[in-house]
């Protein structure tokens, strides 16, 4: 009985078996994470890709054993592919880019897929505990390094070009570090002239008092964030 038990545990249906549940609950754990920010790739994805990275690893060296290819060849692949997968959870919004967090997590859950699929329990686990304590508190340590935000402000005007110098004064006034400003006149979808402010201003800057500043100024219709 115990023969059979040991050969049951040593067979490799059954390390699979066990490999595929780990690299579930640890890919899981960060995907839940994720899933409480609400953000593009979530529990599901996470455990899907976790799940696809062991199983590449187990293919790997099952095809090792049957036939002695490089059992690191499709792994390889693997990592370089991932990044079209991160790449879609990549949205930019404005001069915002979204996404860049949870495009590394889904790396950083397949390395802990082909850790679990090598059968490197041990640092697979480590690293996922590493992973969503970074996941889960990092914030709270760069929003106190952060002391710019970003600002997108639409001023539509009749007179785009002669608010210009009434425009930069407020910019230096406030120390805005302007990245962009657009100019559309006579915009043919909406019928109406403005200027798009992009760029950054600090964290004690009040945007309110900043906006009504600006609206303050001559042939000023409407200041929106955008």
């Amino acid at each position: 009985m115990i023969d059979i038990m040991i050969n049951i545990i040593n067979a490799n249906e059954f390390q699979t078996f066990i490999k595929l549940i780990l690299v579930a609950l640890l890919s899981g754990i960060i995907g839940f994470e994720r899933e409480n920010w609400s953000k593009p790739a979530g529990f599901r994805t996470h455990v899907l890709v976790g799940i696809s990275a062991a199983m590449v690893m187990i293919c790997g060296e099952y095809l090792h054993n049957k036939t002695g290819a490089d059992a690191t060849r499709i792994p390889a692949q693997l990592l370089s592919g991932i990044g079209f997968l991160g790449a879609g959870t990549i949205l930019r919004d404005g001069t915002n880019v979204k996404g860049l967090t949870t495009a590394a997590g889904l790396l950083s859950v397949t390395c802990i897929g082909l850790s679990v699929g090598a059968g490197y329990y041990l640092g697979a686990i480590i690293a996922t505990v590493v992973v969503y304590i970074v996941l889960k508190h990092s914030h709270k340590f760069s929003n106190r390094l952060e002391h710019f935000s970003n600002i997108s402000l639409k001023i539509i005007t009749d007179e785009p070009k002669e608010i210009a110098i009434g425009l930069e004064n407020i910019i230096s006034e406030y120390e805005l570090d302007v990245a962009k400003i657009k100019i559309i006149e006579n915009d043919e979808k909406n019928d109406i002239s403005y200027i798009v402010l992009e760029g950054k201003c600090r964290d004690d800057i009040n945007k309110n008092k900043l906006m009504t500043k600006i609206i303050s100024l001559d042939n000023i219709k409407q200041v929106v964030e955008v």
